[in-house]
């Protein structure tokens, strides 16, 4: 699958002492170091294509941007990929509902989605695939569980049996009332009759009258949406990735189910060194969300002919971790300080900015502080100087770990 443009980032002056980054991972609940040798690895779930990009998850992306860029600014190469669930429940029962073929719906969300991002100057993924496109290799992987012993037949679908995973409830480290309660919740069949344990997980679905169904060795019909990315994740990135991230929704069922079927692939664990996950973002006290129909739309604001970096640093003025709400004063404080962006660097000479850098860079590794980098950026906007050099150091910095373009 087309991901979208990349754009050229500044590469930065070295540094002697350069922090270490630190991120908070979901499953150990604590701050943790991660510093790969060479490559970073880090997979972030993708859309399911059946509506238009909202700012939860323009929020989302942007965190992991920002990872992306100081990885990339600490000289690491980064493997990054994401995938599209181009088929799933939610886009089959949008098509039936407008009566629309559920092949012209993704592909045309998916389309929306790559112009947000390449409007917010989101870094692209090195790999971007799309479920119905890595069917057989999915369907594979699904056969090598079964053949391991590692899946059941339930009236001709496949099902992941949690019971043999020792790890299952490590990632999310939830209690099995909680899990059960957000497995019904989150697209799981805790109900379903005949499941070894509520908990087990959809691996193969066999086909349905009137549903998409593909050829396989396992029969005709579709992937669960779980082994979905943990195949996808295992083919692009290895046996072990640095990063497993996306919302906080996802933390259980998605990357708690699609960590122990990566490691039953793989046979290594973890399968990330750390989990990581955004927070929501809430517009009217509740989290914005497609079944709720509260969206505040990238590409309506964009039409609107709000700029996308007011947008990008209106999103950033919040800790990527927390829950928050979104109002317009948001996007009017993005305005205000893009513009007093724009004049400090427009200015012949200013402050001195190697300072600024450290402190953008000290910020972004404690946990991808953009709170702290945007109010440095503010103080050097506020300072006076006489370096001629500050000024287009300044703009590649916010351009290189902000993604800002001034």
């Amino acid at each position: 699958m087309q991901s979208w443009p990349t754009t050229a980032v500044p590469i930065l002056p070295p540094a002697a002492d350069r922090p270490v980054l630190r991120l908070y991972d979901s499953s150990s609940k604590a701050l943790r170091e991660l510093s790969p040798r060479d490559t970073a690895r880090l997979y972030v779930c993708g859309i399911t294509p059946y509506d238009a990009t909202h700012l939860g998850h323009a929020a989302t992306y942007l965190a992991f941007d920002t990872l992306v860029r100081v990885w990339r600014d600490a000289g690491l190469q980064v493997e990054y990929a994401q995938n599209v669930t181009d088929i799933d429940d939610p886009l089959l029962e949008r098509a039936a509902r407008d009566g629309e073929d559920w092949r012209v719906i993704a592909a045309r969300e998916t389309e929306l989605f790559r112009a947000d991002m390449t409007a917010l100057r989101v870094l692209p993924p090195t790999y971007y695939i799309g479920a119905v496109e890595a069917m057989d290799e999915i369907a594979a992987a699904v056969v090598r569980l079964r053949d391991a012993g590692l899946a059941y037949d339930l009236e001709g679908d496949l099902y992941f049996p949690v019971g043999a995973a020792e790890r299952f409830g490590s990632v999310s480290g939830l209690a099995t009332a909680e899990m059960t309660a957000l497995f019904a919740e989150r697209g799981g069949d805790p109900d379903r009759a005949g499941k070894k344990d509520p908990l087990d997980a959809l691996l193969w679905r066999a086909e349905r009258p009137g549903e998409p169904a593909w050829d396989s060795p396992l029969g005709r019909g579709r992937p669960g949406w779980h082994v979905e990315c943990a195949a996808l994740a295992l083919g692009r990135l290895g046996r072990q990735i640095d990063v497993q991230a996306g919302g906080s929704d996802l933390l259980f069922p998605h990357h708690e189910h699609s960590a122990i079927e990566a490691e039953a692939l793989s046979g290594r664990e973890p399968f990330a060194r750390a989990y990581v996950h955004a927070g929501m973002v809430g517009l009217g006290g509740e989290k914005m969300s497609k079944s709720r129909g509260n969206l505040v739309l990238v590409s309506r604001l964009l039409a609107d002919g709000v700029e996308p970096a007011a947008l990008r640093l209106a999103l950033l003025a919040g800790h990527y971790r927390a829950d928050r709400e979104w109002t317009p004063a948001l996007l009017e404080a993005g305005q205000r300080r893009l513009a007093v962006w724009r004049a400090g660097v427009a200015r012949p000479s200013a402050p001195p900015a190697e300072r600024l850098l450290t402190e953008v860079r000290t910020a972004l590794a404690d946990d991808l502080h953009t709170i702290a980098a945007l109010s440095a950026v503010d103080s050097w906007c506020a300072e006076k100087g006489e370096d001629l050099c500050g000024p287009a150091l300044v703009r590649d910095v916010v351009d290189a770990m902000l993604g800002i373009g001034l």
